[in-house]
């Protein structure tokens, strides 16, 4: 699947990966700060963003994908990071393709199975009758019965589009409805990455616990942990410049 990305920066290439519900526009603060040095790939996975929609969704395809987009750019070895479900992703194509990967970042997540947690996010997006929306206030308005945090819903409607016709989702809501168990799953038994890693971590997050490191390493066995203050699952929104910080020095 050819991939919708934006690309910035000069420099050696790093590829960026969001999260769940996200896409490429969530990391643009970040690019900013970063463009002086790295040319900046920010991607929108598959049902996700620009990127086209698709019935088949797992992190085998998205692996494909990734690996597509670098036969495409002519890129054969990258920094690679990716936030949560992008985390997995990247996770994954490092086992998978471990030559092209000069370094991995790793935003909230590991390698360990996680449970159906986004029951609720799920329900409110599909009660939401956009044939009938006239407005994005109505949206969120109708949202709060769901997502009580402000954060999470304007979090949610930048990925509410409009068309010749109304407003439309950009996300394949109904796809990642009905294979939303495919987003926790755990990293296959026995692959390992060996190449430098780093896994950060937000201190106000549940997603990284100290008993998760041994799952790190055994995947990838010269990862280093960080965790980021003040900051939760969101960390490169609510800690922008700490983690600019600690992406710059680990990859140098």
């Amino acid at each position: 699947m050819q991939l919708n990305f934006k690309k910035s920066g000069s420099g050696l290439p790093l590829v960026i990966l969001h999260g769940l519900f996200g896409s490429a526009d969530n990391w643009f603060s970040i690019a900013k700060d970063l463009e002086s040095t790295f040319s900046l790939y920010l991607v929108d996975q598959r049902n996700h963003g620009d990127s086209p929609h698709s019935s088949e969704w797992n992190y085998q395809v998205m692996v494909e994908d990734l690996r597509e987009l670098l036969d495409a750019e002519g890129l054969d070895t990258v920094y690679l990071m990716g936030h949560s479900m992008g985390g997995k992703t990247v996770m994954n194509f490092a086992v998978t393709y471990p030559e092209r990967v000069h370094k991995l970042i790793v935003g909230d997540i590991t390698p360990r199975y996680y449970p159906i947690h986004h029951q609720l996010i799920l329900e409110g997006l599909n009660a939401l009758d956009l044939t009938r929306l006239q407005s994005r206030k109505e949206a969120n308005e109708h949202l709060m019965a769901y997502i009580p945090e402000l954060g999470i819903r304007q979090f949610l409607l930048k990925s509410l589009g409009r068309d010749a016709h109304g407003f439309v989702w950009k996300i394949n809501l109904p796809v990642i409805t009905e294979h939303i168990e495919e987003i926790g799953k755990a990293l296959p038994p026995g692959t390992i990455f060996d190449g430098a890693s780093l896994f950060l971590g937000g201190a106000n997050s549940s997603y990284i616990q100290e008993q998760d490191i041994a799952s790190i390493k055994s995947h990838f066995p010269s990862a280093e942990w960080v965790s980021i203050p003040n900051a939760g699952h969101w960390l490169h929104a609510e800690q922008p410049q700490a983690v600019v910080e600690e992406i710059c020095r680990f990859l140098g």
